[in-house]
């Protein structure tokens, strides 16, 4: 008991401020890189509160950049923290907060888009799918250049229940640009409702937390930013491969303007895409006339299925790409 009322205690020792640091290491954000620093305490004080309870939790840090969010994780009293950093020039200044609370903070130097967490913490931290989820946390305030593309990867983990959810529902606290952070949690019928909304609502309960305004980060971004929180279900809403998901869901949205029968003709060729299509909406009970906004969840349920039966029934349907066919037509003429 008394080492874990000693990890629920600990603070991190006086220490030079962030903007201290930055000018230390003569650390600048990188545009292209799409870089920018939270350097006030409270406010990534705030943020880590927000994912919870992290006494003697397990988190896994992203893009810790000059390292305020990882100072706030470590002062909520984590059993452990590790750090992915990609920035070689960020690295002493995080050393330097490992020196100060040893034993906690682990760093590695390399790409959160090829790292492989699954070994990373005890195994002891797993928990089946269905219990509560595990002691561990994901916590990042993600460049903007990385962040789509990274959540894209990691509800793909939560359908295969791999990378960090090998060890059960692994909660996620991230910080994305406001505009993708909107689409990540829009309600159906809304304007930011896109393919974004469906591929993580349909595995996890989306929470928008707070919004950061621009002039918080350092150098100041043209946009705001805003925290979104991401807890895997027990069951997903579409019971089919990603993949099958993303290419219904992909298609449908192709053509956000048009009614959705019109990108989801896409997913069939040519010859007989008014007949395949015609069938798919009838038999998922779908409304022709519907944009691709007003799609419940519930709907990409119904056609995914159908989807995978008619693909089930036809074997070189899912390998079927509409662009594909588009340039062989056009080389063709050519």
């Amino acid at each position: 008991m008394a080492s874990s009322r000693t990890l629920g205690t600990f603070r991190l020792p006086p220490l030079p401020t962030i903007r201290e640091i930055i000018k230390l290491f003569r650390l600048q954000a990188v545009k292209q890189l799409s870089q920018n620093f939270l350097l006030d305490l409270r406010l990534t004080d705030k943020i880590v509160r927000k994912a919870g309870n992290l006494t003697n939790a397990y988190v896994y840090e992203v893009g810790p950049g000059p390292g305020g969010i990882t100072r706030s994780i470590l002062n909520a009293g984590v059993a452990e923290l590790l750090v992915v950093e990609k920035d070689s020039r960020f690295i002493p200044g995080l050393q330097m907060l490992s020196d100060a609370a040893p034993g906690k903070l682990r760093i590695i130097h390399g790409d959160v888009l090829t790292f492989k967490i699954e070994r990373a913490f005890p195994e002891s931290l797993k928990r089946q799918w269905e219990d509560d989820p595990p002691n561990v946390h994901i916590i990042g305030n993600l460049p903007f250049s990385v962040s789509t593309p990274l959540i894209i990867k990691w509800l793909e983990n939560v359908s295969q229940r791999n990378g960090p959810f090998t060890y059960g529902r692994t909660r996620m606290m991230l910080t994305f640009q406001k505009e993708v952070a909107e689409r990540l949690t829009a309600t159906t019928g809304s304007k930011q409702r896109s393919r974004l909304s469906i591929m993580a609502q349909y595995l996890c309960n989306v929470q928008h937390i707070l919004t950061i305004p621009g002039q918080a980060f350092v150098p100041k971004p043209e946009v705001d930013s805003s925290v979104v929180h991401f807890t895997p279900l027990t069951r997903p809403r579409i019971e089919q491969p990603f993949k099958l998901v993303e290419k219904v869901v992909q298609n449908a949205f192709q053509f956000r303007r048009k009614y959705c029968h019109r990108g989801l003709g896409m997913l069939f060729p040519e010859a007989r895409r008014l007949e395949s299509t015609g069938k798919l909406l009838e038999l998922a009970d779908v409304d022709p006339t519907l944009r691709p906004t007003q799609l419940t969840v519930s709907h990409f349920k119904s056609l995914c299925d159908v989807y995978r039966k008619m693909c089930d029934e036809d074997p070189h349907l899912f390998a079927y790409n509409f662009r594909e066919e588009l340039r062989q037509k056009s080389e063709k003429r050519g």
